[in-house]
């Protein structure tokens, strides 16, 4: 089986140039999304595709920091993945895709059964871990890109601060997304508030395990609502004005 994951930070932010890199290569790639930030580790899609991969199954990232933006963490799943002969694949970064780090195993110089053999031993080692560190390096890179982010962020923000300007939404502007409305449908038809039977919690969970489906470049990606505690009762206090509004007339 072939995966292609894909991650984006923000809902503001789009998927569809990492789709379109790696549907170019690999046109059979069965595509999973994810919105979540890459400095944390519970990422509910990729933990789920963490649990299906097998041995020989192909798992492309356009680039490293798809996968984790935390060296660490990056560094461990990817030498687990590698025990388990799943075959990473990284776009932008090919030179640690998981076949280049075989070859470097396979690449052994033969022994001798000469005392010449203790050097070569010490240059296999060497290559061994020189190809280790190509991967180390790859994620502490997409780590320090996360790091340097933030800072300019902030730093950015502070300049504007310090120059007048206003940081931010302006107070009462209403921004409304893509999901909210069939978001808001469902809390009308579920929650005990309004029509429906269950209680808050239930119908968060209805909603989390929700699923519908996206349309990337003719592609119908599938993907499934998230929504946090505090998103909800937003749209329950805004459901409530109206449906309060309407039930007067």
């Amino acid at each position: 089986m072939i995966y292609g994951y894909c991650r984006i930070s923000t809902e503001h932010q789009s998927i569809e140039r990492q789709i379109r890199n790696i549907k170019t290569v690999y046109p059979q790639a069965q595509i999973i999304t994810e919105v979540f930030t890459g400095t944390k580790v519970d990422r509910p899609q990729f933990t789920r595709l963490l649990e299906i991969v097998k041995a020989d199954d192909i798992l492309i990232f356009d680039s490293v920091s798809r996968m984790s933006r935390n060296a660490k963490e990056g560094y461990e799943i990817y030498e687990k993945l590698f025990k388990d002969n799943v075959n990473l694949i990284f776009l932008k970064e090919p030179h640690i895709n998981t076949e280049t780090y075989k070859k470097a195993l396979s690449n052994q110089l033969t022994m001798t059964d000469t005392p010449v053999d203790y050097i070569l031993e010490g240059i296999n080692r060497y290559l061994l871990e020189l190809a280790k560190e190509q991967i180390r390096i790859a994620f502490e890179q997409a780590e320090k890109e996360v790091s340097d982010l933030r800072q300019r962020t902030r730093e950015g923000i502070q300049t504007a601060k310090f120059a007048g300007k206003e940081v931010g939404r302006k107070k009462a502007t209403k921004v409304t997304v893509k999901k909210e409305k069939p978001i808001k449908d469902i809390i009308l038809a579920k929650s005990k508030s309004f029509n429906g039977k269950n209680t808050d919690a239930e119908v968060m969970s209805i909603i989390n395990g929700t699923a519908y489906f996206e349309n990337i470049h003719g592609l119908e990606v599938k993907k499934t609502y998230s929504i946090s505690p505090n998103t909800y009762y937003k749209y329950k206090r805004e459901l409530k004005t109206i449906y309060t509004t309407t039930q007067n007339y």
